[in-house]
């Protein structure tokens, strides 16, 4: 994955200047562009729209530097116009355009590169289960976006859930594993920046159809998982092997995540107080 990674900001490199999209990078790099998208983030801790953003902004301070006018560097760069160069410009590095031309002062954000770099020798427990076409069944909304801490607008949803819709879940549950699951999809573009919202569900996996309206049903397709079972502190070690799986497990894997919901199950430990027992489900193929 690591080399997928370096391909694709080769790739970068090579188009700043014409019109970049994941869907575009990853039809001529080969990657997907789900699955490349998340694990850069946690890689880098910038999206891709990001980092191309800080390249472009980058190469355009030393065109500066050289003379180029403003206009010509504006449009080369894809931006619609003058005041709209000079706004972003101005955002990035906190002087204007016209400075850098007339003091010499300047910003860089050089290329990145990614190597692998072995830290504490952590081995991450996983398992991989494929598992026939089944639905997540129970109660959503859109929440806002949250790596750390408790969530409390998942609080409130679960706080919501009523007698009768719990009846119906344990009714219809069926299918590994037997645990009420939290279940996240749909997520808005800029999920990696933790903000904006996604799709959170509480509820159970079946291979029932038929439902009441009480619940939501939300079909997922047959595929591969990779669980990582974890225990410790919650929600904080839930939450760090989120991130482990991301920036560790899978640049090094045969696998890639794709565009499907992702969920868990927690086990709240009865004698230790925010202690508990979870699994992480990701959907993966392999590469």
């Amino acid at each position: 994955m690591l080399n997928e990674l370096n391909n694709v900001i080769d790739y970068i490199e090579e188009h700043l200047t014409d019109d970049l999209s994941m869907d575009m990078i990853a039809e001529n790099t080969g990657v997907s562009g789900y699955h490349c998208g998340k694990v850069f983030y946690y890689l880098s801790g910038l999206t891709l729209s990001e980092y191309i953003k800080n390249r472009r902004l980058s190469e355009a301070n030393k065109d500066l530097l050289n003379g180029d006018k403003v206009t010509d560097i504006a449009f080369k760069y894809g931006y619609q116009s003058m005041d709209g160069f000079t706004r972003a410009f101005k955002k990035w590095s906190g002087f204007l355009p016209s400075e850098v031309r007339k003091k010499g002062i300047s910003k860089s954000f050089p290329k990145l590169s990614f190597i692998i770099t072995v830290k504490g020798g952590n081995i991450m427990e996983f398992r991989i289960e494929d598992k026939p076409a089944f639905n997540l069944v129970g109660v959503s909304k859109r929440v806002p976006m949250q790596f750390e801490g408790v969530n409390n607008e998942i609080v409130k949803l679960a706080e919501s859930i009523t007698e009768e819709q719990r009846k119906e879940m344990h009714a219809l549950q069926n299918i590994e594993p037997y645990e009420i699951v939290n279940a996240s999809y749909d997520a808005d573009a800029n999920f990696l920046r933790e903000e904006g919202y996604l799709t959170h569900l509480i509820g159970v996996l079946t291979t029932e159809d038929q439902i009441s309206a009480l619940l939501e049903k939300v079909p997922v397709e047959a595929h591969a998982w990779a669980i990582f079972p974890n225990e410790g502190p919650f929600p904080a070690t839930l939450q760090q092997t989120m991130a482990q799986i991301y920036a560790e497990w899978l640049p090094s894997s045969n696998y890639e995540v794709i565009n499907a919901p992702t969920f868990s199950f927690t086990k709240m430990d009865e004698h230790r107080q925010d202690y508990a027992y979870s699994e992480v489900w990701i959907p993966v193929r392999k590469k």
